[in-house]
């Protein structure tokens, strides 16, 4: 069902910038379960280059039952702009939900003015993909901005209106890390490496994938893959606790 935003992401990369392999640890790079009712397909790529220090994504293919695609784009520590987060998700034919933002590091006023606010124009036309639906996992007040997509949706407006808000997410993400001047003061890129770890840690910690990953892959693997791989620079709460 998404795999036509997978390979439009995929061709926006690999044009726009000069992308070499990340290295996935062994065992995570796909994985084949046959539980449920058809079973299922993990599979996952990561890249970086020069401006993006780490791109990663995975699709989950499960039949009717599940089709998942989820992506975060981390910027190099040089630069101080959102993180870019896809969250594309079926299960069977009822359950659809779609969550699309620049997901803000910072939550000051300036910051807000220069990354966030120039999503307002593409999320005003796209007002429908921006329902006001509770989060249960997150507190919406940190790593999200209030010009997130975030619908409960179908298979029809996904094809015919999510792809066209996603592909103007992206325009406008690919134009922002463009016109962004580098960072060069070590105290800043310090603040920008914390405030990555730090997103990679709550992520971790309340992702609710991690469910879904267990109920098709096992726990075993589903903490290897959400800790080694999806945000790696987090620790397991067993580890962390011990600090």
């Amino acid at each position: 069902m998404y795999r036509p935003f997978l390979e439009y992401l995929e061709t926006e990369l690999f044009r726009r910038f000069d992308l070499q392999s990340q290295p996935i640890p062994p065992g995570l790079e796909r994985q084949v379960s046959d539980r449920g009712q058809t079973g299922a397909t993990i599979q996952s790529w990561c890249y970086q280059c020069p401006e993006l220090r780490k791109i990663r994504y995975t699709y989950i293919d499960g039949g009717a039952a599940a089709q998942v695609f989820n992506s975060v784009i981390y910027p190099a520590h040089c630069y101080d702009i959102p993180l870019l987060g896809i969250d594309l998700l079926s299960f069977g034919k009822k359950k659809i939900l779609v969550v699309l933002d620049f997901q803000p590091l910072f939550r000051d006023a300036e910051y807000h003015r220069k990354y966030i606010e120039p999503m307002k124009a593409v999320r005003d036309r796209y007002n429908d993909l921006a329902q006001n639906l509770e989060m249960k996992f997150y507190d919406a007040n940190q790593y999200f901005s209030k010009y997130l997509l975030f619908a409960k949706t179908d298979a029809e407006t996904v094809k015919n209106r999510l792809m066209l808000a996603y592909q103007e997410y992206l325009d406008i993400y690919w134009q922002m890390l463009e016109q962004t001047e580098p960072l060069t003061d070590t105290a800043d890129i310090d603040r920008i490496v914390k405030a990555q770890k730090d997103y990679d840690q709550y992520s971790a910690e309340r992702d609710p994938a991690s469910g879904l990953f267990s109920s098709y892959f096992g726990h075993e693997w589903s903490e290897r893959f959400l800790y080694e791989f999806l945000f790696a620079d987090a620790k397991p709460l067993a580890v962390s606790s011990k600090k």
